[in-house]
């Protein structure tokens, strides 16, 4: 099978968990940066990726790659890719322009060369154009314009990967499914260890751990856009997704647990869970977060509590910290805790010292994930 260059876009600060899932499904040449991981596989490799990376945004086929003086340039690296190789003119698609110092006016101007590349290129084989759309297009082309060279990738996947296919209704201001993920990797989280969340909102992060425990491909419920590709192989794909299924656990080995003190984000929770087909590995319920006690030894939690953005609502949290740090000590020695923050001064507020800290970001929030070993004794 041809060798593709592909590059899986994640949430910065987990190119390194993105890194192993790609080496997990066999990817060659694999290089992290910035936002993403670069590799080189074949088309079933971009199936898998897609069906089963935990972490990843996005899965990206580069189709051309360039250098540049001006924008007629970009037009003409993108007029000789074979468009009509990857989509039919009956499909609609739509341009996205991402850019790190690119010597070019505007981003939006390299767009509109690159979409009127690809009507060229159709018009001059169907002698007509294939129509842009907004929203839902059939197929994504993204490029990428630095100081000195240009990308520009078909994009794989259709809507973002973390769009997992099961949520109704997320609350407020969700985590993002791949980033919850990504928490549970970085801390170790494997499915053999006791679970616990006592923020859990919507649920995200605990239906992330019974997804992991019970080995669940996490592409499972959705569609993605290597379907509507040119040379789509039906066969192969329903092969992969099939061995996905086989792959399901129906228990977990060990206990998960998502609380929060709000009684309808725990019935969100629930829905959730349900139409994520683990309602019945997690348990749920309505409580303080001082108020949660551990569902076994060794255990690890993971949490992403409520930080402020207004000076009162910060002063309030900071006024909790201190408690949440005692209650910690108290109740779950031997556990490890992770605490995903926008709050930098968290850990010292809570008396607590972390043996890591992580960063990411939340969207464009600079968040840290701060681990902490737990062990008994009082606060210092």
């Amino acid at each position: 099978m041809t060798q593709y260059s592909l590059f899986a876009t994640c949430p910065r600060g987990l190119e390194t968990a993105l890194s192993e899932e790609l080496t997990a499904q066999g990817c060659k040449d694999i290089r992290p940066t910035d936002g993403g991981v670069s590799c080189k596989g074949t088309l079933e490799q971009v199936y898998r990726i897609n069906l089963h990376s935990r972490t990843a945004s996005r899965v990206l086929l580069q189709l051309t790659k360039g250098s540049y003086r001006d924008e007629k340039d970009i037009y003409t690296l993108a007029r000789n890719i074979r468009w009509s190789q990857w989509f039919k003119l009956e499909q609609t698609f739509k341009v996205k322009v991402e850019g790190r110092r690119a010597r070019v006016k505007s981003l939006d101007f390299v767009g509109l060369k690159i979409k009127d590349a690809v009507c060229d290129a159709f018009r001059e084989t169907h002698q007509a154009r294939p129509d842009v759309a907004k929203i839902r297009p059939d197929i994504r082309i993204h490029a990428f314009v630095s100081e000195d060279s240009v990308r520009i990738f078909i994009d794989t996947s259709g809507e973002a990967l973390f769009k997992r296919g099961y949520r109704q209704d997320s609350g407020e201001a969700p985590l993002r499914e791949n980033l919850a993920a990504g928490l549970l990797l970085l801390a170790g989280y494997d499915g053999s260890q006791p679970f616990q969340d006592p923020f859990c909102g919507s649920g995200t992060i605990a239906i992330e751990a019974a997804w992991i425990a019970t080995g669940r491909a996490p592409g499972l419920m959705r569609r993605f856009g290597f379907e509507k590709l040119q040379g789509f192989d039906k066969a192969l794909w329903t092969a992969i997704r099939r061995e996905a299924e086989q792959q399901i656990r129906f228990q977990t080995a060990a206990p998960i647990e998502g609380s929060d003190n709000d009684r309808y984000m725990i019935r969100t929770a629930q829905t959730n869970a349900q139409a994520a087909e683990v309602d019945g590995l997690i348990r749920w319920q309505v409580c303080d977060a001082q108020a949660a006690r551990p569902n076994g030894e060794n255990g690890i939690m993971i949490a992403n509590p409520p930080y402020g953005v207004r000076l009162a609502e910060v002063q309030a949290l900071q006024a909790l910290y201190p408690q949440l740090g005692t209650w910690l000590k108290q109740h779950y020695a031997g556990w490890l805790v992770g605490m995903f923050t926008g709050d930098r001064d968290m850990p010292k507020l809570m008396r607590l010292s972390p043996k890591r800290k992580i960063p990411l970001y939340n969207g464009n929030i600079d968040c840290r994930l701060f681990l902490m070993d737990m062990v008994k004794g009082s606060n210092r």
